[in-house]
């Protein structure tokens, strides 16, 4: 049978590292029931550990899912039932970046394929499998976007990637409009450039730092703001 508790539950796609990780253990430390999902079942699981090692008290689970995977999705969906009876937060965290140093004149039709199904394709899977579960908590759905999707100010260095993050942005607003009929809400948000296994050790931000704007969306941005797109928990332009 699904637990049935007052906190909060958090899933978080892509937990087993970087800013997915430290998302988790931040809404697992402000008292949330944590589903942290990964690919990968051994690093997941490890991951899961760390959390439970650390914060005892702690409420945390792991699901396996590959965004880029239907059917690891919908099985993922079927296993939550067993673990939870809503959720209250879902965090689109799981992404990658090909090409890095590229013109878009360079980008491979595979690169390109393979970052819009992750990271496009896998968010809206993940929405649209759990939603039956954000419908019922009015839940929060928070897309880990970033700058180099912005139309204000676009990176040609990375185009694939740029071009991904302005589709999940799209994404956003397509979501937030769609639920607001539920309750249903959801957020953009740039971490910033931050020190992690795609950022690298030169990047200016602690993952700390990167994953704060998204538990404040997850847990204490007012409602009313669904729809829009945030940095250091203030909102900046599409």
């Amino acid at each position: 049978m699904p637990q049935s508790s007052s906190s909060p539950i958090a899933l978080v796609t892509g937990a087993n590292k970087g800013i997915g990780h430290e998302i988790a253990r931040q809404l697992a430390a402000r008292g949330c029931h944590v589903v942290l999902t990964a690919r990968d079942p051994r690093r997941g699981r490890e991951a899961t550990e760390r959390i439970a090692a650390a914060m005892p008290e702690a409420k945390v689970s792991f699901l396996v899912m590959d965004v880029t995977d239907k059917s690891s999705v919908r099985a993922a969906a079927n296993e939550f039932v067993r673990i939870c009876d809503r959720l209250d937060v879902l965090v689109n965290n799981a992404a990658i970046l090909k090409d890095e140093g590229l013109t878009i004149l360079q980008v491979t039709p595979e690169m390109f394929d393979e970052t819009m199904r992750t990271n496009v394709r896998g968010p809206l899977l993940v929405a649209q499998a759990f939603w039956p579960f954000l419908e019922k908590a009015r839940g929060r759905i928070i897309n880990v976007s970033s700058m180099a999707g912005a139309m204000s100010m676009p990176a040609g260095n990375i185009p694939a990637y740029g071009i991904s993050k302005a589709a999940l942005n799209n994404l956003t607003q397509k979501l937030a409009t769609t639920g607001a009929a539920s309750g249903v809400l959801c957020f953009s948000l740039c971490p910033g450039w931050v020190r992690t296994d795609m950022g690298g050790p030169n990047a200016e931000r602690p993952v700390a730092q990167g994953a704060d704007t998204a538990t404040w969306l997850a847990l204490d941005a007012p409602r009313e703001l669904s729809g829009r797109f945030f940095r250091d928990r203030q909102e900046i332009a599409w």
